[in-house]
């Protein structure tokens, strides 16, 4: 277990010292909000749907704490180029210990920054249905976080360089975003995009966000759970075994 409090205390260090990246990390959300938060609202409620502001925050907070958490664990690599991860892998700690330690680094980074969203939402005029809704957000933020962390390490554990880094992001991570309903409703979709978001695990968080913030729900919020919970054991489970295997 000291492991494991060690490299988590080691992320959230390395955040917290990163002060411009917090701030730069901030922009993309923000741009998302203004752009399309008051670009498409006017459309949205022609369309009879309400308020455009109300449905796309909760997409916004589910794509930081995304790119967050897949960056936490293909930042891996940068472990391995400057030497750290060698450090970390000849200690007598077993290699499970390491990866968790590592996943749930990432996934607290990824959740403090979807709690400045969460914030940057609360300025330009999001209002969630009530404050008690916050504590199963923050689930979802955790669950979220958990399973993007988890498969960053797995992409990181197979990666040797940072080479192959912009094709996961342009075939994998971009992908996973865009077709997880936090731009467009999921309803009415052809069938065969809307099977295809029923396979992403990131249409659930985003449901589940948006449920637990606005009450709008496409699966239900025990679907929601049910998968993400599955998906997170899958892929800590993938991502142990896959980092097990780096060689040094």
């Amino acid at each position: 277990m000291t492991a494991i409090y060690i490299l988590w205390l080691r992320e959230l260090k390395r955040y917290f010292r990163s002060r411009a990246q917090i701030v730069a990390s901030l922009g993309q959300p923000v741009l998302y909000l203004l752009a399309l938060g008051f670009g498409l609202e006017p459309v949205f409620r022609k369309a009879g749907n309400g308020s455009y502001m109300q449905f796309v925050a909760p997409g916004v907070i589910g794509m930081t704490v995304l790119f967050s958490s897949v960056f936490s664990g293909i930042g891996l690599l940068w472990d391995r180029q400057f030497g750290f991860l060698k450090e970390t892998l000849v200690a007598p700690v077993p290699r499970i210990r390491i990866m968790t330690g590592k996943a749930l680094g990432g996934a607290t980074v990824a959740i403090l920054q979807g709690l400045l969203v969460v914030a940057a939402c609360l300025l330009v005029g999001f209002r969630p249905r009530s404050l008690a809704a916050i504590p199963i957000a923050l689930l979802f933020m955790a669950l979220i976080a958990t399973v993007f962390a988890s498969l960053g390490i797995a992409i990181g554990s197979k990666l040797e360089n940072m080479q192959g880094f912009q094709l996961i992001m342009n075939f994998l991570v971009m992908p996973i975003f865009f077709l997880s309903g936090a731009l467009f409703p999921l309803t009415n979709l052809p069938k065969a995009l809307a099977a295809i978001t029923r396979l992403d695990p990131l249409s659930y968080g985003i449901d589940g966000l948006r449920a637990a913030l606005t009450g709008v729900s496409q699966f239900g919020v025990a679907t929601d759970l049910a998968v993400l919970c599955g998906v997170a054991i899958v892929l800590m489970a993938l991502g142990s075994y896959f980092f097990s295997k780096i060689q040094l």
